[in-house]
This record gives structure tokens, C-alpha cells and sequence, in this order.
């Protein structure tokens, strides 16, 4: 593996580094993260925010529920047991299979299927509520296609929650140091992050979009923005995760996660 490149791709390079990684790493993102996971919890990023007490869907016993980008599907197992009628996918087919293990260990069922959140295999207007907890969204390349899909199924007024790096993050080091509290790249530098295999094939991207790109993105695809949440580093939380740490997240926020409805009622 060569050193990761800030390069452009096209979404098709992207759909592709995703499924490439995904798969590849599906086992050990388990084994590195799952305690912290679980099986059948909500966790919406690394500051452990968590769905059972931030209550960001409301009310979600009865409601059809879609998350987008599920990896294997801890959230989607965790709606399920609250009562909701669930389906879930992802990119990557070792991710579902892990899901399916966990779904054996758990005793609780998710229908997931494998797909690519810019065309979505769900009619319109069938979701309630769509959720996403860093799921599919960082790794598009065009956010507007995803989000319009989104819409696409959710009902008039349906809810859309998911969070993603703090688009401030992308301007420091992936270091949750001392070291690491710098700025040392532009804010306004949209080209993503990518990781390339010895050939020179894109195996791992994210794309940086600043808070006016997820704005007009969100806007632009039949969403009235509700809010942006912007959790602080709790006291006492100790863990390290990536550029995620107790250090830096005293000073500056690490994880974003937007509100949005999509225009018309229900």
C-alpha cells in the first residue's frame, strides 16, 4: 500500500475502493470496534452517542425504517427490537454476512440487502424514517445523488437523520493527540481522501463536503434542515478512535449529525 493521495475519483472509482475495503476489512472493523459497537445498539459516532437515550428518530415503534450504509447493522438490530419495521443495506456482501452472524448471536433478524446508496432498490415514498450513522454518505461521490435517492423513498415529511465527520476534522492531522489540535489543510479543499493498492486502484476514499455543501446538498434534494447536532466529548469517555480522542475532543467537535425532512406532509 502506497501513502494515501488526495485525489479526485469518479463515483463509479469510489463505489468500488468502497466495496474493495469494506470487504476487505469488515472482520477486523469488528474486532477493533464491536465492543464499543455491540451487537444491537445505536450508536451514532465515536463520542457514544446513543440512540436509546438521544432519541434523534423519536417515536420509532410502528415506523418503516431504512438505514443507509448499515456495515452489520448493530443500529437497524437495535430498531428492530424497539418495535419498528426495519430494512437496511450496504455496499459491502462481508459486511451483511457478518450481520448475519450477528443476527444468529442476538436472535434478532435484519432484512439487509447489498446495494449502492445512489441507487437505491426501495419504491418511493415507502420509509418513515431513513438512518445513517456514518454509513454510505462520507464515501459518495456526489452527495446530491444519495441524498435525492433518500428522498425518494422517504414519505412527504419523512425523517432523515445521519452523521458523518465534522467537516471542520478534514482541516487537521488524523491524530487525536496534542500533536494532532492544528490546522495543517484548507477547509475549502474538496478533493477526497484516498488509499491506493500498489497498481495505483483506489481500495479506501472519503469525500470532505464543508457545512454549506451538506447544506445545499440536503436542500437541494427536497430536505428542510431540522438541525445539526455537533456532539461534545463526554467526560470520562477514554476512547481513541482514529482522529477521535478525549484530547481533541475537548476543544473541537469530531463527529456532525444533521436533521432534515423531506418537504410536502404526510
Amino acid at each position: 500500500m502506497v501513502e494515501p493521495q488526495r485525489i479526485e475519483l469518479t463515483e463509479a472509482e469510489s463505489s468500488h475502493a468502497s466495496r474493495t475495503y469494506w470487504d476487505s476489512a469488515a472482520a477486523e472493523y469488528l474486532t477493533d470496534h464491536g465492543d464499543f459497537l455491540g451487537d444491537d445498539r445505536f450508536i451514532w459516532g465515536p463520542e457514544g452517542v446513543d440512540e436509546e437515550s438521544a432519541q434523534l428518530l423519536g417515536p420509532v415503534r410502528g415506523k418503516r425504517i431504512l438505514e443507509v450504509g448499515c456495515g452489520a447493522a448493530q443500529c437497524s438490530r437495535w430498531l428492530v427490537g424497539q418495535g419498528a419495521n426495519v430494512v437496511a443495506f450496504d455496499i459491502s456482501v462481508e459486511q451483511l454476512r457478518i450481520s448475519q452472524q450477528l443476527d444468529a448471536r442476538t436472535g434478532t433478524a435484519v432484512r439487509t440487502v447489498a446495494a449502492d446508496a445512489t441507487a437505491l432498490p426501495y419504491a418511493d415514498n415507502t420509509f418513515d424514517i431513513v438512518c445513517s450513522a456514518f454509513g454510505a454518505l462520507p464515501f459518495v461521490a456526489d452527495a446530491t445523488t444519495a441524498l435525492r435517492e433518500i428522498a425518494r423513498t422517504l414519505k412527504p415529511g419523512g425523517l432523515l437523520v445521519f452523521s458523518v465527520t465534522h467537516p471542520f476534522r478534514w482541516t487537521m492531522p488524523d491524530d487525536p493527540s496534542a500533536d494532532g489540535l492544528r490546522i495543517d489543510k484548507s477547509y475549502f479543499d474538496r478533493t477526497p481522501y484516498v488509499e491506493v493498492d500498489d497498481a495505483g486502484t483506489a481500495v479506501y476514499v472519503e469525500h470532505h463536503r464543508t457545512v454549506g455543501d451538506w447544506i445545499r446538498a440536503l436542500t437541494e434534494s427536497g430536505f428542510v434542515i431540522d438541525d445539526l447536532f455537533e456532539p461534545e466529548w463526554p467526560a470520562g469517555h477514554t476512547l481513541v478512535w482514529g482522529g477521535w480522542g478525549p484530547y481533541r475532543g475537548r476543544f473541537v467537535p469530531g463527529t456532525a449529525i444533521w436533521s432534515a425532512r423531506r418537504e410536502g406532509s404526510g
